[in-house]
C-alpha cells in the first residue's frame, strides 16, 4: 500500500505541478465565462435588434385579404405585384395561387432574395394554417369573436407528491439541467483523464522506463498509482473549475442583468412574468438537497473514472503505439457513449421507465444514466444496487486489467489481439 501511495503522489504532484495543467485550470473557468457571455450576449442583441419582417402577401385566389394575422416580428403587406418592392424593406413575396381553396389548399410558395430563417417559414405556415381554419369555422356559422376569445394561454405548474404526502414543486426544468450538466461532467472527464492513464502506461512502455520502475514494484502496484494519481488530479482540476466558474458565471450574469435594467427602463407585463418565473427556478435551484447530489455525484465520478481507468491502463500496456488503440479503444467506450446519447433522450421522455432502469444499474452505463436520473428520485434500492454493482464491477475489472497489465506491459514489437488478452487474463 506504502508503493501504491508513493507512486500516486509522484503522479499527481509530476502532473499539478507542470505548467499546463495550471494554465488550463486557470483559463478554462475563464474560457467558460467568455463562452457564456458570448451566448447571453448574442441572445440579448439578437433579441433587442431583431427587425420586424415585412412580408408582402400576393393572394390571387382573395381568401386572405386582412386574414393573416401579423406574428411576433413579422408584418403581412397586401399587393398584387409580385416583383417591385414599392419601396419597402420586403423580406418576401407571400405567393398564394387562384386555385387555392379552403377545401383543396395548393401549395404556397414564399420567395426571397436570400434563404429564409427556418423561424419565419413555421411562422408564415402558422399563419396560413390559422387563417384557413378560421375560415372555415366562420362558414360553418361560427363568429369571428368567438373564434377570437378561443385563444387563450394557460399556465401550467407541475406538482409532486412526496414521501409525506405533501405536494412540492416538481422541479422539472431545474432537474432537466442538472441530469444533463451530470452526465456531461462525467462523460467527459471520464473520456479525458481516462486517455491520459492510457497515454501515460503507453509512454513509459515505449521508453523503457517501465522496465527500471517494475524492479522496484508489482505491476499491479504501478497500475494503481497511476489510476489513484491521475483521478485525484482531474478531481482537483473540476474542483478549483466548479468554484472559479460559479464565480465568474455569477460576475457575467450580474453584469449582463445590471445592463438589460438600465437599457430596458421600463419592463413590459411579459417581461416581469418571466423575470418572476426565473426567479423561482433560480429559488427552486437553491432550495435542493445539493450535498445529497454532491456526494453521489463525486461517488460516479470517481468510481466511473477507476472502472474505465482500469481498462484504459490494460489498452495502455497491451500496445505499443497510439494507432493500434482503436481496435480496444471502441468497444471499451461504446457503452460510454451509448449511455450519455440514450440518456439525453431518456431524460426528456422517460427518466423512470425500465429501459433507463437497467441502465442505470449496469456498471458500464450507471456512472451517466443514474445521474441522469438522480435528479427524478428514483428509489432508493435501485440507488444503492447500482452503487454495489459499480464497486464490485470495478474490484473486478481491476483485477482482470492488472493481470493483462502484468503481461504486457513488457511485451513489445507485437501486435495484441484479443485472444491474447483473454490469455493474459487467464495466465498464472
Amino acid at each position: 500500500m506504502h508503493k501504491i501511495w508513493l507512486i500516486t503522489k509522484r503522479e499527481y504532484l509530476s502532473r499539478v505541478q507542470k505548467k499546463t495543467f495550471i494554465i488550463m485550470t486557470i483559463l478554462g473557468p475563464l474560457l467558460i465565462a467568455l463562452f457564456y457571455g458570448i451566448i447571453i450576449g448574442l441572445t440579448v442583441t439578437q433579441k433587442t435588434s431583431e427587425k420586424t419582417r415585412i412580408v408582402a402577401v400576393v393572394d390571387k385566389s382573395g381568401l386572405f385579404k386582412n386574414q393573416l394575422k401579423n406574428p411576433n416580428k413579422v408584418q403581412f403587406v397586401y399587393t398584387e405585384d409580385d416583383t417591385s418592392k414599392n419601396g419597402l424593406d420586403l423580406s418576401g413575396w407571400l405567393l398564394i395561387p387562384n386555385d387555392f381553396t379552403l377545401e383543396e389548399p395548393k401549395e404556397v410558395v414564399f420567395k426571397s432574395d436570400e434563404t429564409p430563417p427556418i423561424e419565419l417559414q413555421g411562422k408564415l405556415t402558422d399563419a396560413l394554417e390559422s387563417a384557413v381554419n378560421n375560415q372555415k369555422l366562420v362558414q360553418k356559422g361560427v363568429s369571428k369573436d368567438f373564434l377570437d376569445s378561443l385563444k387563450v394561454t394557460v399556465p401550467l405548474k407541475t406538482l409532486e407528491i412526496n414521501e409525506t404526502g405533501d405536494l412540492v414543486d416538481s422541479r422539472a426544468e431545474v432537474n432537466f439541467v442538472l441530469a444533463f450538466l451530470f452526465a456531461f461532467i462525467i462523460y467527459i472527464f471520464i473520456f479525458l483523464y481516462g486517455v491520459q492513464v492510457m497515454r501515460g502506461v503507453m509512454e513509459e512502455k515505449t521508453n523503457r522506463i517501465v522496465e527500471i520502475i517494475i524492479s522496484s514494484v508489482k505491476p499491479f502496484q504501478l497500475m494503481m498509482g497511476k489510476i489513484l494519481g491521475i483521478a485525484m488530479v482531474g478531481l482537483t482540476q473540476f474542483l478549483i473549475w466548479v468554484v472559479l466558474s460559479g464565480v465568474m458565471v455569477g460576475l457575467v450574469s450580474l453584469v449582463f442583468a445590471t445592463n438589460m435594467v438600465e437599457m430596458s427602463g421600463e419592463m413590459t407585463k411579459s417581461n416581469n412574468s418571466q423575470i418572476s418565473s426565473y426567479g423561482s427556478i433560480f429559488d427552486i435551484f437553491l432550495g435542493l438537497n445539493l450535498g445529497f447530489y454532491l456526494i453521489i455525484f463525486l461517488f460516479y465520478f470517481l468510481f466511473g473514472y477507476l472502472l474505465y481507468s482500469s481498462m484504459f491502463a490494460a489498452i495502455g500496456s497491451a500496445v505499443d503505439s497510439e494507432s493500434d488503440t482503436q481496435q480496444f479503444m471502441i468497444p471499451v467506450t461504446m457503452p460510454l457513449v451509448i449511455s450519455f446519447v440514450t440518456g439525453i433522450s431518456v431524460l426528456s421522455s422517460d427518466p423512470n421507465g425500465s429501459f433507463a432502469v437497467f441502465m442505470s444499474i449496469f456498471p458500464l452505463t450507471s456512472p451517466i444514466m443514474m445521474m441522469v436520473r438522480l435528479p427524478f428520485n428514483p428509489p432508493d434500492w435501485e440507488l444503492a444496487i447500482s452503487m454495489i454493482s459499480l464497486v464490485l464491477t470495478f474490484v473486478l475489472f481491476t483485477w482482470l486489467a492488472g493481470r493483462i497489465y502484468k503481461v504486457g506491459i513488457l511485451m513489445m514489437g507485437k501486435k495484441p489481439t484479443y485472444k491474447q488478452l483473454f490469455k493474459w487474463m487467464l495466465m498464472k
